[in-house]
């Protein structure tokens, strides 16, 4: 019987030799190697991780940190770097997501699918 370790080493090294890593590691270093787009992303990534745990602590959002939010998503959208980054970064989530769904199908099959009604 094979050990289910290897075959999760063997999916990582997919998914690292997979066209969507490539393209998304493509966009990173773009966007780090252009000091505003690297400036500009890591304050996007600031204040996500900075509201992230804010949520996580149960602390109250306010509106000003919701603004400077907005403006922040609407400013690194408008750039093309790091929103071709934004798009890589999805498509490779996309492909973990499913990748999940897959090997997560036999708990599934097993309990149910609690969104799902049980007949």
């Amino acid at each position: 019987m094979s050990n289910i370790y290897d075959h999760a080493y063997d999916l990582e090294k997919a998914i690292r030799n997979s066209e969507e890593f490539t393209s998304l590691k493509e966009a990173y270093e773009a966007v780090m190697n252009d000091e505003a787009a690297k400036k500009m992303f890591e304050d996007f990534r600031q204040t996500q991780v900075t509201l992230q745990q804010k949520q996580m602590q149960g602390e109250e959002i306010s509106e000003e940190e919701v603004e400077e939010a907005r403006k922040v998503v609407e400013l690194v959208q408008q750039h093309p770097q790091i929103s071709k980054l934004m798009e890589e970064e999805q498509r490779l989530n996309t492909v973990i997501n499913d990748v999940s769904k897959i090997i997560t199908k036999p708990l599934e099959e097993l309990y149910g699918n609690p969104e799902e009604p049980q007949q």
